[in-house]
């Protein structure tokens, strides 16, 4: 290693590190850089369609946990991806957008393949009253509440016109604030009160009219937990 105050040799390799775990750190933020950059060619590439959808989605879904679990080994390093992106003057857009929504495109706007099936419906359905269960057993956290909603939209998507259906909007903007919480945050009490149950028991009840349905109506507690009442 050159001395302090000697003339700098243009030969002699530049080090970013002085130690193991200063190497250990770079070597995450890079891994980090690529995932992201990654990110970004694969959203382009399925925007021009070339890469089909049945590719896509795992792929895009692949990235987004890598994602999230070098996001969790960098920790303080990156308070944000925006200020990650910022510090490395990084142009993704397409990249920050898929990180912030945390779903694959085909789940965000519904995916025009694959036929309507009865097993898609009853998942569907089953999605949707295990999240007002969550809701109507007071769940707050992050780690609770967006692993079942992200279930739930990527059911959600699976049918053709479901970008067009009630509250599809509203559940998106609630994954994407799930998203961008930490996995100990929980959601306030006005939060708490803006995704109540009843606003996702209305979204139910339309489902089950486009598929001819019994809805779930009133909901309530028992002590053997929660009890629906079909139309």
């Amino acid at each position: 290693m050159t001395p302090v105050g000697a003339p700098l040799s243009l030969d002699e390799e530049v080090r970013l590190y002085g130690s193991n775990p200063e190497r250990e750190r770079y070597g995450l933020l890079a891994t980090l850089f690529g995932i992201v950059v990654a990110l970004d060619y694969l959203e382009r590439a399925y925007v021009r369609d070339s890469v089909p959808a049945a590719e896509y989605s795992p792929a895009c879904t692949r990235l987004l946990s890598q994602y999230k679990t070098m996001h969790r080994l960098v920790g303080d390093d990156v308070p944000s991806i925006e200020a990650f992106m910022a510090r490395y003057r990084m142009d993704h857009p397409a990249a920050l957008h898929r990180i912030r929504v945390g779903v694959p495109a085909t789940v965000e706007h519904s995916s025009e393949a694959g036929p309507e099936t009865g097993k898609w419906v009853a998942e569907t359905t089953q999605s949707f009253i295990t999240f007002m269960d969550a809701l109507k057993l007071r769940m707050r956290a992050k780690d609770q509440l967006h692993p079942i909603l992200q279930e739930l939209m990527a059911n959600y998507a699976r049918f053709k016109a479901s970008k067009d259906w009630e509250g599809r909007s509203r559940m998106v903007s609630w994954l994407i604030t799930l998203n961008a919480m930490k996995a100990s945050e929980e959601i306030s009490e006005e939060q708490s009160r803006q995704v109540r149950p009843p606003y996702f028991t209305s979204c139910l009840k339309m489902f089950c009219r486009i598929f001819r349905l019994r809805a779930f109506s009133n909901l309530s507690l028992s002590r053997s937990g929660l009890r629906y009442s079909l139309l």
